[in-house]
């Protein structure tokens, strides 16, 4: 199956036709299944979950919509984060991808895939749905492996049919996983030993897992303030399959070889890395998960305007920081959609008329 016929693939939606029902997060949220068929790595029936917000009241919404992408042992729940774009005017919606939050059914392996196009079809229906509901065009916001994900599928859309044309102005990467952290040989001669062995063992599990720093850093159970579902996200991450593993190195190969998304971007990241095998004060004022120097050499390889932001004493998931840096990101991403707004009011033909 080529990636263009992924992209074209349809993508049949449940329960009863209409699709949305009541969401976890309570009254303001809903959910919508799409049923995604046979699993090509052989899990039985997969499926993904959008999820939108639904505010209360007369707010108004005509700056566009937002599509949310999650990272690896995460799904949504950043409520903040949804309200903050709907009170900038933007209608919101999240996407759990196959086998990951309220996607995983059982019998299957959290986040586990062998090829990062198999999340194109949940991707492509997600933004068929979004334009379809709100007739607007869509920011994409992503996180770690989230934007690692929706990069490599810009990049397929851009050369299939443009993510202008799709209806994609602009995306937001927080944090993306942009290579493989850690000392330099994971790097090289650790990566044709993950693509050998994840190829015939894809299920063989990654040692030296069971690490809770960034967990207990977020989580009100230990030393964090967010509340959150940890049979979704616990506190010591998923395991780490080689099969899996294997699919991130390719995408980081191809990555690395320049993509072109189409569209402007914006990343945030952590001034500074800390890394620890248990939780201090350090790990809460930065990236306790990715090498921050590598997402700042990487980013240039989106392609099109990349407008890249450390902020200070921020987490790995810069919506998750604490107050002060969390307030400095919404700054960041307030200034680059209002300059965005305006840089597509540029190019419109409306304005060269």
């Amino acid at each position: 199956m080529t990636n263009e016929q992924s992209l074209a693939e349809p993508v049949s939606t449940s329960p009863d036709g209409a699709g949305w029902r009541p969401d976890v997060l309570g009254p303001r949220y809903q959910q919508r299944t799409l049923d995604l068929g046979p699993d090509p790595d052989g899990e039985g029936e997969v499926v993904a979950t959008l999820v939108r917000y639904v505010p209360s009241g007369d707010v108004e919404q005509t700056a566009g919509a937002v599509l949310y992408v999650h990272g690896f042992t995460d799904y949504f729940f950043q409520e903040h984060l949804a309200e903050h774009f709907t009170a900038r005017g933007f209608q919101f919606y999240a996407l759990d991808l196959r086998k990951c939050g309220r996607s995983l059914r059982e019998g299957q392996t959290p986040h586990y895939v062998t090829d990062l196009a198999f999340y194109d079809r949940e991707l492509a229906e997600s933004l068929r749905i979004v334009r379809a509901e709100t007739g607007a065009p869509v920011v994409l916001n992503a996180h770690s492996t989230g934007g690692l994900v929706v990069s490599l599928w810009l990049d397929r859309l851009n050369r299939a049919q443009g993510t202008a044309a799709a209806g994609i102005t602009g995306v937001v990467l927080n944090s993306p996983w942009f290579d493989l952290q850690g000392p330099a040989y994971y790097r090289s001669i650790g990566t044709p030993i993950i693509k050998a062995v994840g190829r015939f063992r894809k299920m063989v599990q990654l040692p030296g897992g069971k690490i809770s720093t960034y967990g207990d850093s977020l989580h009100h159970s230990a030393s964090g303030e967010w509340e959150y579902n940890l049979d979704w996200k616990p506190l010591q991450g998923f395991p780490v399959r080689l099969g899996w593993l294997r699919a991130i190195r390719n995408g980081h190969a191809r990555l690395h070889q320049g993509l072109d998304i189409g569209v402007p971007s914006l990343i945030l990241r952590s001034r500074m890395t800390k890394f620890a095998k248990q939780y201090g004060p350090a790990v809460a004022v930065a990236d306790a998960v990715l090498d921050v120097k590598q997402i700042q050499r990487w980013s240039g390889c989106l392609g099109d305007r990349t407008n890249m932001v450390p902020i200070d004493g921020a987490k790995h998931d810069v919506f998750l920081s604490g107050p002060e840096p969390l307030a400095q990101a919404f700054r960041e991403l307030d200034s680059w959609l209002d300059w965005l707004a305006d840089y597509q009011g540029a190019k419109s033909p409306e304005a060269g008329a």
